[in-house]
């Protein structure tokens, strides 16, 4: 599939994710030291980085798991770090989050796993809304076959996808990924990329996609952001950022990337 680092009309430039100058500490760990970036609405940016590079601290500061240290985060036009409890639940349902385990009830059918948001945070709406909007979600994910079926009865790649399903069903606005392509096999991970393309254009969906999968980066990213010692190191195009003389940078390509070619 042809990577999407091109011109997308549908991003535009209002920023719907602004992160400004961003530390945090654990101890005497300095994991993240003077992070920023901006995301735009309707732009995908995937955030690449080794195993402990600080980007599931990125997004726990986003949705206001974890405070920072030092520096903000702009999300939606809010300020993360000075909500309350109760706004901080009320942004937190304009953000669709894709776990890496995808996170599923196991003793719930499809359909039960994908309605429960609704359900739980839309009590207003009809029988009838929610199964529509139940269809409308498994049919964009491709999964309307396997709605009665349980979570265990799926591969890796069907429970991803699920997932997915269920961060959609809120209509959110902006959606985080965490290595949505990790433990799948490559014709899977390929569909995982290509969903997470669909959503995009579907939905209109800012995203930011946390993977150390160099495949994924390059097909879902408009927008490619390296984490190194604790900041963005480098910003841009996929192509952009691996043209780069920097030994790190090409080190993480060379480890990443032996079994594939530009």
């Amino acid at each position: 599939m042809e990577h999407k680092n091109g011109e997308n009309p549908i991003i535009s430039n209002e920023p719907v994710i602004v992160i400004n100058d961003l530390h945090k500490s654990f101890g005497e760990l300095e994991v993240l030291k003077g992070v920023t970036l901006t995301v735009n609405k309707g732009e995908n940016v995937a955030v690449l980085g080794k195993s402990g590079s600080g980007k599931s601290v990125l997004i726990k500061i986003l949705v206001g798991l974890l405070k920072p240290d030092k520096g903000e985060v702009i999300v939606l036009g809010q300020n993360v770090g000075e909500l309350k409890e109760k706004e901080l639940n009320e942004l937190r349902l304009r953000i669709g989050f894709s776990f890496q385990s995808s996170a599923l009830y196991d003793s719930m059918t499809v359909r039960q796993n994908i309605q429960f948001p609704l359900v739980m945070n839309k009590k207003n709406q009809s029988k009838k809304e929610v199964t529509q909007a139940v269809d409308e979600v498994l049919d964009a994910v491709g999964l309307k076959d396997k709605m009665n079926r349980m979570p265990g009865d799926l591969s890796g790649g069907q429970r991803k996808r699920i997932g997915i399903a269920r961060t959609l069903i809120l209509r959110p606005e902006i959606m985080l990924y965490d290595e949505p392509t990790a433990g799948l096999d490559p014709i899977t991970c390929s569909e995982i990329n290509e969903l997470i393309n669909e959503v995009q254009k579907n939905y209109n969906t800012a995203s930011i996609i946390i993977t150390h999968d160099l495949t994924c980066a390059r097909e879902t990213g408009n927008r490619v952001a390296m984490l190194l010692d604790g900041k963005f190191s480098s910003v841009g195009k996929f192509e952009e950022v691996f043209k780069s003389n920097d030994e790190q940078i090409k080190n993480f390509y060379q480890y990443n990337f032996i079994q594939n070619k530009l």
